[in-house]
C-alpha cells in the first residue's frame, strides 16, 4: 500500500505526533495523560486528520500516513483499543477522487494477496470488481425501513416518533437511549442506518451525503441543501473507510464544531445517567468532555485549499483478505482481559 502511493499518486509520507494537546479529528473517548512539565493534559490521538489537514495549509498538496490510532472505547472482534489505518489528503479533488483511490487500494491489495478481485469471507464470496455499489444514506435507510427522512424537514421529534415504531426498534435499551440523546433529525438518520443498515451491507458499498450534523468536517453538499459531501465504504457490514470533500471555511467549522461538541457532550451525559439509574453509580466512560482544536481552526484561518481526504482501517482490511473473523487475528499483540 505505501510503495503505491509513493510510486503513483502520493510522494510525502509523513508522520504525526501520537501524544496530541486536543482530542480531534473523530467522536471517540481518548487515552488522556498529563504532561508535567507542561502542566497540562495530553491525549493519545484518535485521528491523524487535522494535523495531515495543517501540511495542505503548508503548502503541500498530497500527504498521507500509515500509523497507529488509540481509542478508549470497548473491545469486541472489530474493536482493539490501539490499531492501524492510512489516512491520505488531496488538494484539488474532492470526494469522487476518494472513491477511485479506495477501490484502486482495495483491489491491489486482493490481487497482491489473492491474484483475483473475488475473495471468499466466512463462507461468503466478496466481488470487489469494479465500480463498486453506490447509494445515499436516505436511500438506504428508507429501503430498509419505509421511513423518508427528508419528509421530516427539521422535525426532530416527528423523526423520533417514527422511528420508535419500527419493528425490532426496543425501547429501553441502548439505541433508545442513543435515540432521545439526538438533537437533530440527521442525528436521528444515523441512529437508524447504524441499527437496521450498516449490518446488511456484505457487497462492497460506497454509502453517499451524510446528514451536515454528523459531518463536522465535511463540505457541504453542491446540490443538497443539509448534506455533505462525505462517503462512507462498508464491507462485510464493517465500515472499512470514511471520506469526504474538506471544509475549509474557518467560520463554518468553528460553527460545526461547537454544535458537535454539544451533541456530544448531551450523548454522554444522557449514557451516564442511564449507567447511574442500573447500576447505581456513574462511569468515568461518560464523565469527560470534548474541546475544540484551536491550532487546527487557526491553521483554517490562513487558507486551506480545495481539498478532499480518507481514511482506511487496515486492521479490517486484513480481516477481509485474511478470512479472519476477530480483529485480535490480525494484530500480533492485541489487547487482552488480564487473567485472574
Amino acid at each position: 500500500m505505501s510503495f503505491f502511493l509513493k510510486k503513483g499518486p502520493y510522494a510525502i509520507g509523513v508522520v504525526e505526533p501520537m501524544a496530541q494537546g486536543a482530542a480531534g479529528g473523530a467522536e471517540a473517548r481518548p487515552f488522556i495523560t498529563y504532561h508535567n512539565s507542561l502542566q497540562r493534559d495530553l491525549y493519545l490521538r484518535i485521528a491523524t486528520e487535522l494535523h495531515l489537514k495543517r501540511m495542505l495549509v503548508g503548502g503541500l498538496e498530497k500527504v498521507y500516513e500509515i500509523g497507529r490510532i488509540f481509542r478508549n472505547e470497548g473491545i469486541s472482534t472489530r474493536h482493539n483499543p490501539e490499531f492501524t489505518t492510512i489516512e491520505m489528503y488531496e488538494a484539488y479533488s474532492d470526494y469522487e477522487s476518494m472513491m477511485n483511490m479506495a477501490e484502486e487500494i482495495v483491489t491491489r491489495c486482493a490481487m497482491a494477496t489473492h491474484g483475483k478481485l473475488k475473495v471468499d469471507y466466512e463462507g461468503t464470496e466478496i466481488s470487489l470488481e469494479r465500480p463498486w455499489r453506490r447509494e445515499t444514506m436516505h436511500s438506504l435507510v428508507k429501503e430498509a425501513t419505509g421511513i423518508d427522512f427528508n419528509s421530516f424537514g427539521q422535525d426532530v421529534e416527528s423523526a423520533k416518533r417514527a422511528v420508535r415504531g419500527l419493528p425490532g426498534f426496543v425501547v429501553g435499551n441502548s439505541e433508545s437511549t442513543s435515540l432521545q440523546a439526538c438533537s437533530s433529525v440527521g442525528h436521528v438518520l444515523n441512529e437508524v442506518f447504524e441499527t437496521f443498515v450498516e449490518s446488511t451491507l456484505v457487497q462492497p458499498t460506497f454509502v453517499l451525503d451524510y446528514p451536515v450534523e454528523i459531518s463536522p468536517l465535511a463540505k457541504p453538499h453542491r446540490s443538497h441543501v443539509g448534506l455533505t459531501e462525505r462517503f462512507e465504504l462498508f464491507i462485510c457490514g464493517r465500515e472499512i473507510g470514511n471520506a469526504f470533500s474538506e471544509l475549509t471555511d474557518p467560520i463554518d467549522q468553528r460553527s460545526r464544531f461547537e454544535n458537535q461538541i454539544k451533541q456530544h457532550n448531551a450523548k454522554r451525559a444522557a449514557m451516564a445517567k442511564e449507567v447511574k439509574s442500573t447500576e447505581g453509580e456513574g462511569d468515568d466512560d461518560y464523565s469527560y468532555e470534548v474541546s475544540l482544536d484551536e491550532d487546527f481552526l487557526t491553521s483554517l484561518e490562513y487558507g486551506m485549499p480545495p481539498a478532499s481526504g480518507m481514511g482506511l482501517g487496515i486492521d479490517r482490511l486484513v480481516m477481509l483478505l485474511t478470512n479472519s473473523s476477530s480483529i485480535r487475528d490480525v494484530i500480533a499483540f492485541p489487547v487482552l482481559k488480564i487473567q485472574q
